[in-house]
């Protein structure tokens, strides 16, 4: 079976792509630093009869995401979609007169460094095979940056120019790098950001090659 490793997989946009390859008859490797909402959401997954497994690592710790995907890789077989999608954390989330170095330093670690030391675990294990899809989640500061959340904005606009340049690198190795901007609360009542019609773009984003960025609502 083809493996999808979610980093940052969570109750929300994450639990719904799971389901969504799930039903492709996708195997997915969830990880995420909370070891007792990944081992729930694994229970619940397993339950619906989806073959899912959890590794507990931080993004922003790029040895521990290393071994999580390596591990992964190995117990249910070669990453084909990597999603990288964690929650920005509350810590760099300031307006940009109270954003430190600090603050920028554990910014890219999570949204530059973290998906770069990802994409370099899988990336060539899917050009030798000549199948593979990256997908890189992020909110609207990626296209749009916002003074008041300058720690994201920052990153995210680095992670969004890694992203393209890689798109343009790989496309013609037959592995698809894709990023969806989502400018609105996930789950917060507008049925174009429920998790499940997520999901459905994400999918769409693997399985339809396309432009490097889709922005849900346009």
């Amino acid at each position: 079976m083809p493996t999808i490793a979610i980093a940052g997989a969570g109750p929300g946009l994450g639990a719904a792509v799971a389901r969504r390859f799930g039903r492709e008859l996708f195997d997915v490797a969830l990880i995420s630093r909370n070891a007792g909402k990944l081992q729930a959401l694994e229970q619940d997954l397993i339950g619906e009869g989806i073959t899912a497994r959890g590794y507990v690592a931080d993004v922003r710790d790029r040895e521990s995401l290393a071994r999580a995907l390596t591990q992964a890789a190995e117990e249910l077989g070669p990453i084909e979609v990597l999603q990288f999608s964690p929650v920005p954390s509350a810590e760099f989330l300031k307006p940009v007169l109270d954003t430190t170095v600090e603050d920028l330093q554990a910014a890219t670690e999570q949204s530059i460094l973290g998906p770069v030391a990802a994409i370099r675990q899988v990336l060539p294990g899917m050009m030798a095979r000549g199948v593979g899809s990256i997908l890189l989640i992020n909110g609207a500061s990626a296209v749009h940056p916002n003074g008041i959340v300058a720690g994201t904005s920052t990153a995210f606009a680095g992670e969004s120019a890694y992203g393209a340049m890689l798109h343009d690198a790989v496309v013609d190795k037959h592995v698809n790098v894709r990023q969806l901007i989502i400018p609105g609360a996930i789950g917060g009542g507008d049925p174009l950001y429920d998790p499940a019609a997520l999901a459905e773009r994400v999918w769409q984003l693997h399985s339809v090659p396309g432009d490097f960025r889709v922005i849900v609502g346009q």
